[in-house]
Parts: C-alpha cells; sequence; structure tokens
C-alpha cells in the first residue's frame, strides 16, 4: 500500500484584514478522496498539529463540490483532520509522496517553514513525488535542490495566477504572488484559463493551478504511485 502525506496550513488570519482564512476545503477534499478510494494510505499534518483552519469562504455552499459535499457528511475524517501530526514530527522517509493542498494560507506559514523545506527536500532527494495546488505551490519558493539551487529553477511549474489573485481581490493583502515568486525563483511558470483545471508535471514536481486543478493533481501523482 502507497502512503502519502498531506501537509496543511495551520494559519488562520487574512493579513491584517481581520477575516479567516486557512486551506480550501476542495483542495483537501477532492485529492484526499480520489487517493484514499484507490487504496491510498493518508496520514494529515500541518505545522502546528491539531486542528488545520478551514477558509470560511471554501465552505460556503455556493463552492461545494461532490468532495466537499462527501466531507461535510465524513464525520470520521472531519475528527482525522482534528488531529493533524506537527509537521516537526514528520520523516519524509515514512511516505511515497507529499501533498500540499491549499488555500491562503500557506501564503503565511508554509513559504519559510523549516520543517516544511526539509521534507521537501528530503522526499525529492529520495525520488519521490512532491504535488501542491494553488497557493501551496508557495511551499516550493524557497525549497532547495540538492546542490543548494532553488528546487523550482528551471522546473515547469503552476500555481495560483497573478490575475486569479486580482479576481479575488487580494493582490494587495497577500505576502507574495506564487505567480511572480516561482518565476523570481527561476521556475517556468505556466497557466491555463482562470479558473479551469490545469495540472502541470515536471520531473518529481506535479502542481495545479487553482481548487478546479485539485483532483487531477491527486490523479496524476495516482498514476505516478502506480507506476
Amino acid at each position: 500500500m502507497k502512503h502519502v502525506l498531506f501537509v496543511l496550513t495551520s494559519h488562520d488570519q487574512l493579513g491584517d484584514t481581520g477575516h479567516k482564512t486557512g486551506f480550501w476545503v476542495e483542495e483537501f477534499a477532492a485529492p484526499y478522496y480520489a487517493l484514499a478510494d484507490a487504496g491510498v494510505a493518508i496520514t494529515l499534518a500541518s505545522p502546528q498539529g491539531g486542528q488545520p483552519p478551514i477558509d470560511p469562504k471554501s465552505a460556503d455552499p455556493a463552492f461545494a463540490t461532490p468532495a466537499t459535499q462527501r466531507f461535510d457528511a465524513d464525520s470520521a475524517l472531519q475528527a482525522r483532520l482534528a488531529d493533524t501530526l506537527p509537521l516537526a514530527s514528520v520523516n519524509a522517509a515514512d511516505y511515497d509522496a507529499v501533498f500540499y493542498p491549499g488555500g491562503h494560507g500557506p501564503l503565511w506559514d508554509l513559504v519559510d517553514n523549516a520543517d516544511s523545506l526539509r521534507l521537501i527536500a528530503d522526499t525529492v532527494a529520495a525520488g519521490k513525488p512532491l504535488a501542491a495546488v494553488c497557493h501551496a505551490s508557495a511551499a516550493l519558493v524557497n525549497a532547495q535542490a540538492a546542490d543548494g539551487t532553488p528546487l523550482v529553477a528551471g522546473k515547469q511549474v503552476t500555481g495560483f495566477s497573478n490575475s486569479e489573485e486580482d479576481a479575488v481581490q487580494l493582490t494587495a493583502i497577500v505576502p507574495l504572488l506564487v505567480e511572480d515568486a516561482l518565476q523570481a525563483k527561476g521556475g517556468l511558470y505556466r497557466k491555463g484559463a482562470d479558473w479551469a483545471p490545469f495540472v502541470v508535471e515536471d520531473g518529481l514536481l506535479i502542481t495545479g493551478q487553482n481548487p478546479a486543478s485539485s483532483e487531477a493533481v491527486a490523479h496524476a501523482l495516482l498514476a505516478r504511485l502506480s507506476h
């Protein structure tokens, strides 16, 4: 049985707006069920451990999908989610791949998190796939390859686009723009149409542009794990 580690944000403040953020339910639920239904074991972790914050907007019925509706009725998964492992306690050697769900939270606590950067480096060094969706591609920005160069340098990657950030009117609020930050580290950023599924694979990296891409990223990861 393959074993995937999901790394969720612990950050719940949307800058100094007074509004809440966290992870986006669709970007957790759709990949979780896609992998779990295929027989993959999943462990959940976050920087602080315990309950990772859910972005309240992502729980709005307007953004409901079959996966989020399934999550809303899944008390067992909700209980697991409330008890994530502290990121400092996880070891890349215990997992076959790592998956980072998005939401705006990762922009604050997964860009420079030493435990996350170690996990990413160890995962890639071991030749294991690493997947990220939407804003969680920011977790790759400061990650390094074994030779100390930026992990994304020369790699095709995607993540939440500048135009999508503009559309949700948070460009002036977020600490970084995923598209710009990846390009600044030498990433070959690609994007599809705003809000449409778009997935990029390059070597061990599998990235998705936005919430609509989350399930497709999971299927790409599943295909990689099946090889």
